[in-house]
């Protein structure tokens, strides 16, 4: 018989206390669902996802060619890195994370995600500072300066919320021109923000990037009993851009 609240894994990390658990939602009519928290702060659920999904899909929408390579920063529950694996393209995937529980969870198959990802010869996990890469020599740990099709980031809230300090400069001109030189010509840096895309940041990205876009996703929140909405910037190298390699 299934417990309606069960700790799956606790951990204390350099961040603090990470816990795991999985419980039966009375929001969703008793719906399994898993739930993610940080010193007492709820970072991530499998009731929430959407935004997750759109920032895969508007990072990797408009991409050329027949065979992709893909950075994702923060592997969370799964979603953004299960739905890029969902196309064909897409040859090779590499997910920073910077919390090794977080990758111990989906070795072990704890989460939803864990097998998809984890049985898919094509996932790499790599445990690292996704920020300190991006200071670099980036994130591939087998290829420095490597190159990438698109670059997706789920980590901190915001660009000016943020789940650790150092973050902070990946989010300023400099921390941003680094991240394009990990980009091929024609690639996308996408990034999911839990509010809407601020005009300050849209402009600093404006001014790294050949193209911007800024995008508003909808979805249902039964908790409230509304509708919540998640940011999307994208960020585009023009084909034209010279490459590292």
């Amino acid at each position: 018989m299934r417990l309606n609240f069960e700790e799956l894994d606790y951990k204390k990390t350099p961040l603090g206390e990470l816990v795991l658990q999985r419980r039966n939602a009375v929001e969703v009519d008793g719906r399994e669902i898993y739930e993610v928290k940080l010193n007492d702060e709820y970072l991530m659920s499998t009731l929430f996802y959407d935004g997750e999904i759109a920032l895969t899909n508007l990072g990797l929408n408009e991409l050329a060619g027949e065979q992709w390579d893909v950075a994702v920063g923060g592997l969370g529950l799964g979603f953004t890195a299960a739905e890029v694996l969902k196309s064909d393209k897409v040859g090779r995937m590499v997910v920073v994370e910077a919390l090794k529980p977080v990758i111990e969870w989906h070795q072990r198959k704890l989460v939803p995600n864990g097998a998809v990802l984890t049985d898919d010869p094509r996932c790499i996990y790599h445990n690292a500072d996704f920020f300190a890469l991006a200071r670099g020599n980036g994130f591939d740990q087998d290829k420095p300066n490597h190159q990438f099709d698109a670059i997706l980031l789920d980590i901190d809230h915001t660009p000016d919320a943020l789940l650790n300090p150092s973050h902070a400069d990946l989010y300023s001109e400099t921390g941003l021109t680094n991240l394009y030189r990990f980009l091929k010509p024609g690639g996308v840096f996408a990034l999911w923000s839990n509010e809407a895309p601020e005009k300050e940041f849209m402009g600093l990205l404006s001014y790294v990037f050949d193209k911007t876009e800024g995008h508003i996703v909808e979805f249902a929140n039964p908790i409230q009993g509304n509708t919540a909405i998640n940011g999307i910037y994208i960020g585009h190298k023009s084909p034209n851009a010279p490459s590292l390699n």
